[in-house]
């Protein structure tokens, strides 16, 4: 059996001892406690430095405060407030409540111009998004120099619509224009173009559709190299045929993107208006007059900015049902689809 080690104890050396002990314990506790109460955080310690924190984040943060009010919320809000009012932005305005809504609801030229810009948007929309989609398969082909190709499609999406109405001003021109001396070679009378009544606004169409087409292209490119090869190797398994392949593989595969670009592309056939001011000016005859360039009309040519201002904001008002459409859509689909599960469970 193991011995045990024997405690040690601290010899006790009297009461005399014990009471300088005692006194030496309760003066380290009384300067402890001092000492305490000498490091307790003062009030309002923290709420002072939170004070701090957030002006010095308000101090980094108010510069895009200040320029996002001062270049998008003040403007809007203001532009509100003139669409209200009969206003030449010289003379002091007048305030006519509903006036402006009336007048364009029985303006003809708005009516023209929303005509024009609806037109525009049903040929430019669908034939952008078709030939994007037409383009996108062909380069997802494995072909040679496809990234040439894909290039020199894109290239004209980066032009800015200025330089693109400039280029086609000078080649459309009925008298010294490329496109009459090509047509006068292959035997055929010149045509009037931008000039021509008839043929201004399908012109603008062909010249959106040259630049619009290569941004459709690449989203759906991109798109198409997200299709899961497992689903088209299994269909193609199953004897489906190209057509078969593209309309219940591809395509449903494809609905989101193409969803996407119907409201993008519709949105900024709606606002067109830098290619309209460069080559046509709304003419002739009105027939290109579209209704941003109205807007711009109405407020800076003709000094109606109150008027003009009621215009935008129609044209704002159609936007927003147009980006509410999906959101509709999506709400309904997930509440008939809701309603199916609870009767299928019952």
């Amino acid at each position: 059996m193991s011995r045990l080690p024997t405690p040690l104890t601290l010899p006790d050396h009297g009461p005399e001892h014990n009471g300088h002990n005692d006194r030496t314990t309760h003066d380290s506790t009384r300067d402890a406690a001092s000492s305490a109460r000498g490091k307790r955080p003062r009030p309002g310690g923290p709420r002072r430095r939170a004070r701090g924190e957030s002006a010095t984040a308000w101090a980094f943060v108010s510069p895009s405060v200040l320029i996002i009010l001062g270049l998008s919320v003040i403007p809007v809000a203001w532009s509100l407030l003139l669409s209200f009012q009969a206003d030449d932005l010289v003379t002091p305005s007048r305030w006519v409540g509903l006036g402006n809504y009336r007048a364009l609801a029985q303006d003809p030229h708005f009516g023209q111009a929303v005509r024009n810009t609806l037109l525009y948007t049903a040929l430019y929309v669908p034939l952008s998004i078709g030939l994007g989609l037409l383009l996108a398969l062909v380069l997802n082909q494995r072909i040679r120099l496809v990234g040439v190709y894909r290039t020199l499609i894109f290239v004209p999406f980066v032009i800015s619509a200025t330089a693109q109405g400039v280029l086609f001003s000078f080649i459309l021109d009925p008298e010294f224009g490329a496109a009459n001396s090509v047509l006068h070679k292959l035997g055929i009378s010149a045509q009037g173009f931008l000039t021509d009544p008839g043929q201004a606004l399908l012109v603008l169409v062909a010249i959106s559709l040259w630049s619009g087409t290569g941004f459709c292209v690449v989203v759906t490119l991109a798109a198409l190299q997200d299709v899961p090869p497992s689903l088209i190797e299994a269909a193609r398994l199953d004897g489906a045929g190209r057509w078969h392949l593209l309309r219940h593989v591809i395509l449903p595969a494809l609905t989101p993107v193409m969803v996407f670009l119907l409201l993008w592309q519709t949105i900024n056939a709606l606002q067109v208006f830098d290619l309209v001011y460069v080559t046509t000016k709304g003419g002739p005859l009105g027939s290109t007059t579209v209704i941003v360039y109205f807007i711009w009309e109405q407020a800076f040519k003709n000094f109606t900015a109150g008027y003009g201002a009621a215009a935008a904001y129609a044209l704002a008002l159609a936007l927003l049902l147009i980006g509410a459409v999906p959101r509709v859509t999506r709400a309904v689909r997930g509440r008939r689809e809701n309603h199916r599960l609870e009767g299928a469970a019952r």
